[in-house]
């Protein structure tokens, strides 16, 4: 494994997600949603673990690949429906990375390794898969929930604080303690609510 060929990696999630036709406003910039969801995580990673290795780095980068070629609108709309979506998700974005992956040169083993992480396999008993999760949670709570509630408001409190607590439950201790010791920004409005859901 060399610089470029992680180099090459990042260079082709990155113009897989440029692809993404909808548009997300950042610094008075327009991006495509899933290539700054992606730099995202990178950056928290770099935050909330500096000295995580290749294979991380590039699970957390290309954990939503492409995602709006899978959209919820394909499946029933109901809990079966949203289920069997999230579960053929993962695998849609373990197997594209891994294409992107082999493209690059990386070895048969070191792309099983980086599929276990983005397809969510084993939560809570691989370090891989919980780092992941830990960064999409932390990612997910400063950048996306405040517009997620914006989009919703005939949610009431006790859904919200069963959404946050459900975010909540897949994070490992170390990542709420680095949530809540000032290492991330919590949406400013949110945060009493964030509090009664995680203190209960």
């Amino acid at each position: 494994m060399t610089q470029d060929q992680f180099d090459m990696a990042i260079g082709l999630i990155d113009a897989a997600n440029s692809e993404d036709p909808n548009l997300e406003t950042s610094n008075n910039s327009d991006q495509p949603k899933e290539l700054l969801y992606s730099h995202r995580m990178s950056d928290m990673l770099q935050r909330y673990s500096p000295d995580a290795d290749d294979a991380m780095k590039l699970s957390i980068h290309a954990q939503h690949i492409q995602r709006w070629k899978s959209p919820r609108s394909d499946y029933p709309m109901n809990r079966k429906g949203y289920h069997q979506w999230r579960t053929d998700l993962y695998q849609f974005h373990a197997e594209t990375a891994a294409s992107l992956l082999l493209k690059a040169g990386y070895e048969e083993e070191f792309i099983e390794r980086v599929k276990l992480a983005i397809g969510k396999k084993s939560l809570k008993t691989n370090a891989d898969t919980q780092l992941l999760e830990d960064v999409a949670g932390l990612v997910f709570i400063e950048h996306y929930m405040q517009a997620f509630v914006d989009r919703h408001p005939e949610y009431d409190e006790q859904k919200w604080l069963d959404i946050i607590r459900r975010t909540w439950s897949k994070m490992s201790d170390r990542a709420h303690q680095f949530a809540l010791g000032g290492h991330i920004i919590l949406p400013e409005p949110l945060v009493p609510l964030i509090q009664k859901a995680v203190s209960a």
